[in-house]
């Protein structure tokens, strides 16, 4: 599904909506409200619809997305594999889950992602940058940067949360606190930050996040269970969040995570 999308995108004038659909003859794209739903590809119509009333970065996710659909249902050999593999329920997972390879390909080429890299190294400016160039959601960007770093990094979405909520957009100043939204390792880390985690008030990500200055200082990594490793924190603030790297020591020497962050 990589290949194919690549190789899609590799025929593209640009990675802006109208180029995005350049490569699928006659399919259109239509903007509507959609409920919950975020997109559809209906190919009996030719048609891509879009939820209109999502954000702008959804959407070009969704895009992407709904574009991976109309690519692997034209790939007779990848859909015969998938039809001998699964059935039912799981197949449906799979179709989805590979259409969101497919788009994370489409919106995020390995050479953008090399380029960002190159340039600020495997750190949470990387992953700002990537989540801008590439008009994406920070989360969908960190997976990706993740995928293609080769250090012993960790890297997180870290946003101000009402307490006893999960809403990062509620702006009440009473309450809030300092929690992961999202994590993940490069290959081979076996350690993960669950959602919704605090971050003690006197970490370097929230000092980033109080200061609105980025900080690089040696530090640890805060699990939910209190333990602390050992880590390297970059931590970029950005807008109400901080895009955070923790680059863990090449040979760890400490014991397993426990159950839940590994």
């Amino acid at each position: 599904m990589k290949a194919l999308a690549t190789a899609y995108a590799a025929g593209l004038p640009g990675r802006d909506t109208h180029s995005l659909m350049h490569g699928l003859d006659g399919v259109q794209l239509t903007f509507m409200p959609m409920g919950d739903r975020d997109g559809a590809f209906d190919p009996e119509h030719n048609v891509i619809l879009i939820n209109s009333r999502v954000r702008p970065e959804r959407q070009r996710f969704t895009l992407a997305h709904e574009i991976s659909h109309a690519l692997l249902l034209g790939d007779d050999d990848l859909l015969s594999d998938l039809h001998d593999a699964f059935e039912g329920d799981r197949l449906e997972q799979v179709i989805e889950t590979l259409c969101n390879v497919g788009a994370a390909a489409l919106l995020m080429p390995a050479d953008l992602i090399a380029g960002m890299l190159a340039r600020f190294g495997p750190t949470g400016r990387a992953l700002g940058e990537l989540a801008r160039r590439a008009d994406v959601s920070a989360s969908t960007a960190l997976y990706a940067l993740a995928e293609h770093t080769d250090a012993p990094v960790l890297y997180a979405v870290c946003a101000l949360t009402r307490a006893g909520t999960d809403d990062p957009d509620d702006e009440t100043p009473a309450g809030k606190v300092l929690t992961v939204r999202v994590s993940g390792g490069a290959p081979g880390v076996k350690y993960s930050l669950r959602p919704g985690t605090p971050v003690p008030d006197d970490h370097p990500v929230a000092v980033a996040l109080d200061t609105r200055l980025p900080i690089v200082q040696d530090s640890y990594v805060p699990f939910r269970s209190g333990r602390r490793m050992p880590a390297q924190v970059d931590a970029f603030p950005d807008r109400q969040r901080v895009l955070v790297s923790f680059r863990l020591p090449d040979r760890p020497t400490d014991r397993p995570a426990a159950r839940g962050e590994a």
